[in-house]
């Protein structure tokens, strides 16, 4: 009997399809890892925006935007590792 607690979708997977599908999920949990540790240090770049958009002459804020491209990746990476971590986590 199928286990009633996974999606229908992945009742009726072959070992190659089930290996696939947690492949994917590993590298959604990856990905998720890396956003997370992006988030840290935009968190310790936001200490610094403030005074480098304030005190830098003209349009050279170059904390600003290593903090604009450290959100930037949280998203990216944020979103793929939600994408691709989809449906039931496996249990180990």
């Amino acid at each position: 009997m199928a286990n009633q607690l996974l999606p229908t979708a992945e009742r009726n997977l072959t070992p190659d399809q089930v290996e696939a599908l947690d492949k994917r999920r590993e590298l959604g949990h990856t990905f998720l890892v890396i956003a997370g540790q992006f988030t840290v240090i935009a968190t310790i770049l936001l200490l610094w925006v403030g005074q480098d958009l304030t005190y830098s002459p003209g349009w050279l804020h170059p904390i600003f935007y290593y903090f604009a491209v450290a959100i930037a990746l949280v998203a990216i990476f944020g979103i793929a590792g939600f994408v691709l971590r989809k449906g039931t986590p496996r249990l180990d």
